[in-house]
Parts: C-alpha cells; structure tokens; sequence
C-alpha cells in the first residue's frame, strides 16, 4: 500500500502559519489534486487552540438524540450542524472560508451534510471499498434520474444525478494525527472519473490505491465518488474526523438538501 506522506515521513508545515499568499497558492494546486486525483491534503489549517474548542463544544453536547449513535468501535453524530449549533461559528474560520473561496471560486457554496466520527482506540471497525453516492433530502419526489430513495423515520435519502455527485466536495477536518494504525483512508486516484462503480469493478481499481495520513488540524479534501476505505485501527490511539460536504448545486422543485447550512460572514446558518 503506497502512502502519500513521501519517503522521508516529513512533518508538513502548519498551514496557519503561513502568510495568506502562500495558503492561496496552496490552495489553488490542491484544487488541481482535487480535480485530477479525487483528493488533497492540506495541513495545518487549525490551530491546536482551536482543535481543542471543537472537541469542548462535541463533548458538552446532549447526546439523546437518536442522531448520536454509540457503539463499542464507533461514536458518530448524524446531523452535527443541527445537533450541536455552537460548531457554526468555530467551524468557519477565516482559513476554511479560503480554502472554500479556492475550491468554489465562481460560485457560493452551502453545506449540505455534517458528521462526527470518532473511531476509539483499538476498534475493529472497518469500513469497506465504497463510493459516497447518495444525499440526504426532505423528501421524496418524482423526478426523472433521481433514484432509488430510501427511507428510514424521517430520513430520506437518493441517488441523485452525476452533476449532483460531482458538485460536491467532502473536507474532511482530523481532530487526531491519522496514519495507517488508527484507520487512514484508503482512496484510488482518478477513480471519481468513472462515475458510480459497480461493487463488483471495485477490484479492478483498489490495486492502485494509496493510503492518506492527515495531521491533526489537516484537511482531506474528497469528491464524494472517489473510491475509498479504510482498515481497522491497531493503535491506542483515536481518529477524530468532522465530515463536512459542501455543494453549489440547486437541487430541482421544491426538493432540498436536508442539513442545508448557507455559508455566511457570522457563520454557517440556516
């Protein structure tokens, strides 16, 4: 398994401690990675103050909502903007909002889906060769290359279109250091390219993948039909990930992306 760290392991530099000229450029080649491979890395774009507000704010939070969901390898919140507001503001920093202006630089973006995931230490679980493919909405509707939908209670969710899929861009924030013992991604680059892959192709694409160390702070950028996966973790420690999605698409009628957030000067908001 190839990694993305190079052969020496070098720490990168904090991106907060760059000038803003040089987190534009970087920004810039990284929305070229994108494009090409399916995903970037960019490191450093949270301090470790601001890290540690972020986990304050998860850990204070009221977990009886059903969108928290505790188990022995996995602690996840569904919702996450919805569920704990407070993450709004924190989560967009004047950094983030460059790193949006870069990757949506003709058009405003919203955010559209938000979880917390947190893999404890020694978990077992794993997650399989798969693609992001569907949304979750407010409903269901009759509209042509919209399908198949599920629902669950009052969850609704489709396969959209591909221009839907390819709109989006996954920033994954890592609250922990990541690296191949406490469940890195796996990705395929290019592999967003081919549109939705059958399970049964995915074997055709996995030999050339390259596994993803983030630092804690970093960002993995991701278009959501990149293939990925990711192994269990065989460390003490934990990986602590915000999944943030982000699209400028309109979505047709009176359907709407379900966490829909606007990307504001005060925040995130409704």
């Amino acid at each position: 398994m190839k990694s993305t760290t190079g052969r020496q392991h070098r720490q990168p530099i904090p991106l907060y401690l760059m000038s803003s000229s040089v987190l534009q450029n970087l920004i810039s080649q990284s929305a070229t990675a994108l494009a090409q491979n399916g995903y970037a890395i960019l490191a450093g774009i949270y301090t470790p103050e601001e890290l540690a507000g972020l986990l304050r704010t998860i850990e204070r939070a009221e977990t009886s909502s059903p969108n928290f969901r505790r188990s022995q390898d996995v602690f996840a919140i569904r919702n996450l903007l919805g569920e704990i507001p407070a993450l709004r503001e924190q989560l967009l920093t004047p950094r983030l909002r460059e790193v949006l202006s870069g990757l949506f630089p003709d058009s405003q973006p919203y955010l559209v889906k938000a979880i917390y995931f947190d893999k404890p230490a020694g978990s077992n679980w794993l997650v399989a060769w798969h693609q992001d493919v569907m949304i979750r909405v407010n409903h269901r509707a009759d509209l042509p290359d919209y399908g198949p939908w599920t629902s669950k209670g009052d969850e609704v969710t489709v396969l959209p279109p591909p221009s839907v899929l390819e709109s989006i861009i996954t920033v994954r924030l890592h609250l922990d250091d990541c690296d191949e013992t406490n469940g890195a991604l796996r990705v395929v680059p290019g592999s967003h390219r081919h549109g939705v892959i059958a399970n049964d192709q995915h074997p055709h694409y996995t030999p050339r993948a390259v596994r993803c160390p983030v630092p804690a702070g970093g960002l993995m950028l991701m278009q959501p039909l990149t293939l990925h996966a990711s192994n269990r973790s065989t460390s003490s420690r934990p990986r602590r990930v915000i999944h943030l999605e982000f699209s400028a698409a309109e979505l047709p009628g009176d359907l709407q992306w379900r966490e829909l957030l606007a990307v504001t000067t005060e925040g995130l908001s409704c």
